[in-house]
């Protein structure tokens, strides 16, 4: 299968994510840890050994940012922001960027129902009235998803009973425990933050708006990469731009304050740099 290719004069960050997202590339790498590799390797060609070394060390530690088109635009649902605890603006690229939104709605006329903004009935999107059987106990939803969570628990304690600090991991088992963290978090968000009202209007907004408007300073999760995290920010030009952070196949310890000590000054986080870096919001996670 043919790797993507940079195209003339594009951005090696807008390629990684352009690389990332590709369906072909999904489909024949999967584990996103595979494919970040070789769309990183891809998109250092004709550099020379330093340039390279650079560039991927930054991207690995921090990630990227990246002008928004319409390949690495995305509309998040509500469940998937979460909250570090910026000043939070709705931005609306159709009135911001008319032109880049009119390339953005040819791309879902085109792609149709494999555009990426999740939609009701898509098997990924929380369907309301699944979600109120779910919250009553209707169809033993909400019984077998209890029976679920304290099997987890109970697993995941005696897990940490098992490990210390200093014992070495073998590398799918702490895969699978990122994983894990990563689907358990991204529930616990949604089942405490949104309800039925909040999905149905979400749902009415969507209708309207149909992924049109975005939050500003409040990053989201991106489970198909290229980083855990993305989040749009103006930058120093007061352009809206997409920076993609953190490493999705590792688990931040930032409750150890050794490890959250040690992070913040290998990378120097009291000077973390502009909103608009990776380095910025890397350092914030911690």
């Amino acid at each position: 299968m043919p790797i993507p290719s940079r195209k003339d004069g594009e951005d090696r960050k807008n390629f990684i994510s352009r690389c990332m997202s590709d369906d072909k590339m999904k489909s024949e790498y999967p584990d996103s840890s595979q494919r970040t590799a070789v769309c990183l390797s891809k998109a250092c060609e004709n550099l020379d050994t330093v340039a390279q070394a650079d560039f991927q060390m930054y991207f690995e530690n921090y990630g990227s940012e990246e002008e928004l088109t319409e390949d690495n635009f995305y509309a998040p649902s509500e469940a998937e922001y979460v909250d570090f605890g910026e000043d939070v603006v709705e931005w609306d690229v159709a009135a911001d960027r008319p032109g880049l939104w009119e390339n953005i709605r040819k791309k879902k006329e085109r792609e149709g129902k494999n555009y990426k903004p999740a939609k009701r009935g898509d098997k990924d999107r929380p369907d309301p009235e699944a979600w109120k059987k779910a919250q009553s106990g209707e169809g033993g939803e909400g019984g077998m998803s209890k029976a679920q969570l304290k099997k987890i628990a109970s697993q995941a304690m005696e897990l940490y009973s098992m490990m210390t600090e200093d014992m070495e991991i073998e590398a799918w088992v702490q895969d699978n425990i990122s994983k894990a963290e990563a689907h358990v978090a991204s529930a616990y968000d949604y089942m405490k933050y949104t309800d039925v009202r909040e999905t149905e209007k979400e749902e009415s907004y969507a209708v309207e708006y149909q992924g049109r408007k975005v939050k500003l300073n409040k990053p989201f999760r991106t489970p198909d990469g290229p980083k855990k995290m993305s989040v749009y920010v103006k930058n120093d030009k007061g352009n809206v731009v997409k920076v993609n952070f953190g490493d999705p196949n590792m688990e931040i310890k930032k409750d150890n304050p050794k490890r959250r000590k040690s992070f913040r000054a290998r990378h120097n986080c009291d000077n973390p740099g502009p909103k608009w870096k990776a380095r910025y919001w890397s350092c914030r996670a911690w």
